[in-house]
């Protein structure tokens, strides 16, 4: 085996850091679906909520029960519009995260590339070698058999 190169060094820690953009990344969107649910959740709830109103409504509804009502959609309306805002920051935090991932791929490529490279030219250099070994080899036996003997 050989021994690892700065170039394999860099391959490693590289790795290590696109497998950590990783992770983040799963980790975001895992907290997008879940603050979604939470926000569908809330909708259907004020929905269901509105609902009820209306058909209480219709029935007959005193005047604080109807405050009532419309003061819990208020705060309905407030915790959706905060759930919207959570969604729109971890939204920036994924675009951030898919961006470092992607910067941290193409890094990766690129030092896979050179390491690749680098391979290329050691064979290149060794097949070089081992057939000036095999000519030098070839003309001393060609020497030897034109000698007269």
């Amino acid at each position: 085996m050989s021994p690892e190169t700065s170039l394999d060094v860099l391959i490693n820690l590289t790795q290590d850091k696109l497998d950590e953009a990783g992770r983040n990344l799963s980790e975001l969107s895992t907290r997008r679906r879940e603050a979604q649910g939470q926000l569908n959740t809330l909708d259907d709830y004020r929905a269901d909520y509105t609902k009820r109103l209306q058909n209480t409504t219709e029935q007959g509804l005193s005047a604080s029960n109807y405050h009532n009502f419309r003061q819990f959609i208020a705060t309905l309306d407030e915790a959706i519009s905060q759930q919207n805002t959570i969604i729109a920051q971890i939204d920036v935090r994924l675009e951030a995260g898919r961006k470092q991932w992607h910067d941290e791929k193409r890094r990766l490529n690129s030092y896979e590339t050179l390491k690749a490279r680098q391979i290329r030219q050691l064979q290149y250099r060794e097949h070089r070698r081992e057939q000036r070994a095999s000519d030098e080899i070839s003309a001393g036996l060609y020497r030897r058999q034109r000698q007269p003997h």
